[in-house]
């Protein structure tokens, strides 16, 4: 058995993060192919009809119909679980419907959900607004406030949702702590990790029970495509796997072939975002407009110490609120030439938005005070590009906002 398949021979644990990105799941086919083929197929065919039936029925392994078995799925699925140290994958459409079908999998009319009050828009939406509809009740906490996500919990609490660090406030939860909550509480941890990836933190290590992700981001890591996944136990994602057979939220082969090519170079990006971000978040933190930078990485954040437990690395997002409310920020945005005005992050090519009327442009005021975004507060991910040419375009707006 050769080093792509160590994964399933139980040896994975011989290797790095680098080499699993590069090498787990795939399982060459009888064609002998180096790099992972695409099977855009909708369904497969059988010697026989007994053999049609046992897989149909689960007694023999293989494939069945692409909404739920599919061979560049499954690739892309197998390497994911080995970056973030979990049992088992299951790949979805895209991150918001990795988080629908892991709520149906394991919540039920009369549950309650506690997450942090720092969610993308999109995750407060379905929480409150479809998941509502259904019976089940979400409490939002402070991320960083333990004392608070213990105050919430009651006992119909079943799972607790955070994302760490948060968008786009870089505020860090204490997962091992909130692991330790969930277990005391008879409730599952579930973490976001797509502003990290397992290149920078590996929340199952930390006690979390599930991890999900937005593929669409740095797995990916060029803005080509959709997706999603959840990792964790084999046990919990059997539930999940259920709903994407069955309710059909499933990733196209493509884009999870995209996804798998993408996991390659997840180590070298993430450090050379993680630099960046860095530099430009010390020169925002200097700019006479600039009010506040929000960045883990910086000493003066006050999860910087927890970051650094917890982390190996600041991730590429950071917020900066600065002087003259919305009116200053859109000026800034307005001013860029090389910055791409859009609200996708993840992506070798910075990008800035204005998270108060895009990302988080559907929460109420109430929502957006608690939950930090401010008028003035600009969100940018930061790229690859020329760390002085990146200073330079947002230099344009800011400059003249201090004049």
């Amino acid at each position: 058995m050769h080093d792509d398949n160590h994964q399933e021979d139980g040896h994975q644990d011989e290797w790095s993060l680098e080499t699993l990105a590069i090498r787990a799941g795939h399982q060459r086919t009888f064609e002998q192919e180096h790099s992972e083929p695409i099977f855009p197929t909708s369904s497969f065919v059988y010697e026989s009809a007994a053999e049609a039936a046992r897989k149909f029925g689960g007694q023999e392994p293989g494939n069945v119909y692409s909404r739920f078995t599919n061979p560049t799925v499954h690739t892309f699925e197998r390497r994911l679980a080995a970056l973030e140290g979990g049992e088992r994958c299951v790949a979805t459409s895209s991150g918001m419907s990795a988080i629908l079908s892991t709520a149906l999998a394991l919540l039920s009319a009369g549950d309650e959900i506690v997450a942090s009050r720092s969610l993308f828009g999109s995750t407060v939406s379905l929480f409150d607004k479809y998941l509502g509809k259904f019976g089940i009740t979400t409490r939002y906490v402070e991320l960083s406030n333990v004392a608070a996500w213990e105050a919430a919990i009651t006992p119909k609490t079943r799972l607790l949702f955070a994302e760490t660090p948060s968008n786009p406030l870089s505020e860090i939860a204490d997962i091992p702590a909130l692991a330790a909550l969930a277990k005391r509480h008879d409730a599952l941890l579930a973490i976001d990790n797509c502003f990290l990836t397992p290149a920078l933190q590996q929340p199952l290590a930390l006690g979390a029970d599930l991890v999900i992700h937005s593929a669409t981001k740095y797995l990916d890591g060029q803005g080509r495509a959709i997706g999603g996944a959840v990792v964790g136990s084999h046990a919990l994602l059997e539930e999940v796997f259920g709903v994407v057979r069955t309710c059909g939220p499933c990733l196209s082969p493509f884009n999870a072939w995209i996804f798998t090519k993408g996991l390659e170079t997840l180590s070298l990006r993430m450090k050379a975002h993680c630099e960046n971000a860095l530099i430009l978040a010390r020169w925002l933190d200097a700019h006479p407009a600039v009010n506040q930078v929000f960045y883990s990485g910086l000493e003066h954040h006050p999860q910087h110490a927890m970051a650094k437990r917890q982390q190996k690395g600041f991730g590429a997002v950071l917020g900066f609120e600065v002087k003259g409310g919305q009116e200053g920020a859109w000026q800034v945005i307005d001013a860029t030439r090389m910055l791409s005005i859009t609200g996708n992050l993840g992506d070798v090519k910075t990008t800035i938005t204005h998270p108060a009327t895009t990302t988080h442009g559907r929460l109420s005021d109430m929502q957006k005070e608690a939950a930090g975004i401010a008028p003035g507060l600009i969100r940018v991910a930061v790229g690859l590009e020329s760390q002085q040419d990146i200073q330079r375009d947002l230099a344009r707006g800011l400059d003249a906002l201090a004049s």
